[in-house]
């Protein structure tokens, strides 16, 4: 019986080591995915937006989602945050007097939470049955919701906390902005875009993207320029306006190995609810050690020789007390 014993505690603790090691081998992880090409993205610019929510009420329309209330009288759609139905929202930053738009102190400011579509994005990374997949042309995170188990990892995988399950969908779904692409073989595109008054959210290709909003950086605070409405590069929807007081950063251009939404802001970017990410993704890492564990089989083994274990560990010898009753 010892020897055994002794040989499930061998199995069990090679296939840890085994499996130790091999996490350690993938600490160096793949390199984090960048953009395609020709990626479709948005620029948010926090300047320029009023809070009309026009952009909210656009997404709930194309995408045929029902009204949120959070109020007693039920009279408008006034969702609090993205949820199942709610594909985007604006949030509004408040401090002190709030005199003054785009200051973080005695100021107000505006910004619009949702899907960034990640250059290498860890819901797709983190999706068991491909439900969740990034276009190798245009880079949008779409959802099929055929292919959903509805296991909820895309949800705990965001950073940005974007994917949201529908709890009273009879078939579990998930809800997520996935940048109007079923509207594109129509000529149009993000209805955010498409009905924001002020432009502070445009549509186009990322790069193009990147480089309008470097643009707005290097001007001065207070001048006049041209800026730019619905999509960049389509019909001139263009009309002079104001700089803003910008950060000296444009988020999403490196944050998490890049996003194709990118944002603009006078406020902190941090205090405006988005997180402070480092430049590599998770999903470098964690899709690394999951194919190293899973696909040579080393975790499946492993759980094996552990559930084995305990399992003989638990199974008593037979009684001999029985055998002399017999006698």
């Amino acid at each position: 019986m010892s020897t055994r014993r002794d040989f499930l505690k061998g199995v069990l603790a090679s296939g840890a080591a085994v499996t130790a090691g091999a996490v350690s081998d993938a600490a160096v992880a793949r390199e984090t995915k960048k953009r395609p090409p020709d990626a479709l993205g948005l620029l948010y610019d926090s300047t320029l937006c009023v809070g009309c929510k026009a952009c909210v009420a656009a997404c709930k329309q194309v995408n045929h989602n029902p009204a949120e209330f959070s109020t007693l009288d039920h009279l408008w759609d006034t969702p609090l945050d993205t949820s199942g139905y709610t594909f985007n929202i604006i949030k509004m930053y408040r401090n002190g007097t709030m005199t003054v738009k785009d200051q973080e102190k005695d100021g107000y400011a505006f910004m619009k939470i949702s899907c960034m579509h990640c250059a290498d994005p860890s819901c797709v990374s983190a999706c068991p049955v491909s439900a969740m997949t990034k276009d190798p042309v245009t880079g949008v995170v779409g959802y099929d919701a055929d292919k959903c188990i509805g296991c909820r990892y895309c949800v705990a995988a965001c950073p940005f906390g974007i994917p949201k399950f529908q709890y009273d969908s009879p078939t579990g779904k998930i809800g997520k902005c996935e940048l109007c692409r079923e509207r594109y073989k129509d000529g149009h595109y993000s209805a955010c875009a498409e009905v924001c008054p002020t432009g502070a959210t445009l549509f186009g290709k990322s790069s193009d993207l990147l480089a309008e909003a470097k643009r707005r950086l290097a001007l001065k605070p207070g001048s006049l320029t041209k800026v730019p409405r619905g999509k960049l590069g389509g019909a001139d929807q263009s009309y002079e306006g104001q700089v803003g007081k910008y950060l000296q950063h444009v988020y999403g251009e490196k944050e998490y190995g890049g996003t194709q939404v990118l944002k603009l802001s006078g406020v902190p970017f941090e205090k405006l609810g988005l997180p402070n990410l480092p430049e590599d993704a998770a999903a470098a890492m964690s899709e690394t050690i999951q194919h190293t564990l899973y696909g040579n089989l080393i975790m499946p083994f492993a759980v094996l020789g552990a559930m084995t274990y305990v399992a003989k560990r638990n199974v008593k010898p037979d009684d001999a007390s029985g055998d002399k009753e017999g006698n």
